[in-house]
């Protein structure tokens, strides 16, 4: 698993709302992955729902919340209208995006692990945590970076 500090990988991938290519996002705003095993899940939807119920608070940071698992864009779409999620389901079938940050697969074969990462604007990782990190943890993390950021 990455660890804070070390530079972020880029992707490319499908999601609910088109291509996100990190490329773009990257020294624009704040970004957080949460690779979460996966879609319809109670744990899962818990962890997403919270993203959901404070996305007030990652906007007004200025913050990019992206969802990442390996399952296919129609299941994520589900998901997402049913749950009524604004930021992007990524499709990481295969798991690349998975390998290039490290994160491993529970009981180690099944599902990918429950991780969050905060991405700074200089494309570094600024926060890492394997399972369910609280909101406040990582509006905290996000917090902690903007105030580094040079006016």
């Amino acid at each position: 698993m990455l660890k804070p500090g070390e530079q972020a990988p880029l992707f490319r991938a499908d999601s609910t709302q088109g291509t996100i290519d990190l490329t773009n996002l990257l020294g624009q705003k704040p970004i957080v992955l949460i690779f979460y095993p996966m879609d319809e899940t109670p744990g899962c939807t818990k962890q997403l729902c919270a993203v959901r119920d404070s996305e007030s608070e990652y906007a007004e940071r200025g913050a990019a919340v992206l969802g990442v698992n390996s399952a296919s864009k129609d299941s994520h779409e589900k998901f997402a209208a049913k749950q009524g999620y604004r930021f992007p389901l990524v499709v990481d079938e295969g798991g690349s995006i998975r390998r290039l940050y490290g994160v491993g697969k529970s009981l180690g074969f099944l599902t990918q692990q429950r991780t969050v990462f905060v991405i700074d604007l200089e494309g570094r990782i600024a926060f890492a945590e394997k399972g369910l990190p609280s909101t406040e943890a990582i509006l905290a993390a996000i917090d902690s970076l903007l105030q580094k950021k040079p006016e």
